[in-house]
């Protein structure tokens, strides 16, 4: 990825999670867009969200997402100069889920490693 993808991934970023911030407040208390990654012609872009509460929670936070599209590429539009705005794609970011997951497992393999060590003599 070029560096100035790079720079446009965290701009856009910043300024999306910007606009949530200052005209969706109650909307998106439970919503953070962790990652933006528009396509090196600058015409696409996946924009992945972290949504606190359950699988309806964010069901209902994607649709909210795709019905404001329109108003977020607009704002953007004036405060990011791009030769071409992105058409933006909402998905779920699975890695939060993943992490916990993966750390749960690891300490259950710590404690069945330590039960079944002998007790060492003092």
């Amino acid at each position: 990825m070029s560096n100035r993808t790079l720079r446009v991934n965290e701009l856009l970023q910043r300024e999306f999670s910007d606009i949530l911030r200052k005209r969706y407040q109650t909307e998106s208390v439970a919503l953070t867009i962790t990652e933006i990654r528009v396509a090196p012609d600058l015409r696409d872009a996946r924009v992945f969200i972290s949504v606190i509460g359950d699988e309806q929670k964010r069901e209902e936070m994607l649709r909210w997402l795709k019905a404001h599209t329109k108003e977020f590429r607009h704002e953007l539009c004036r405060r990011v100069v791009l030769k071409f705005m992105p058409n933006f794609e909402y998905m779920v970011d699975q890695s939060v889920e993943q992490g916990t997951r993966i750390l749960r497992v690891l300490d259950e393999i710590s404690s069945k490693s330590s039960e079944s060590l002998p007790p060492s003599a003092p």
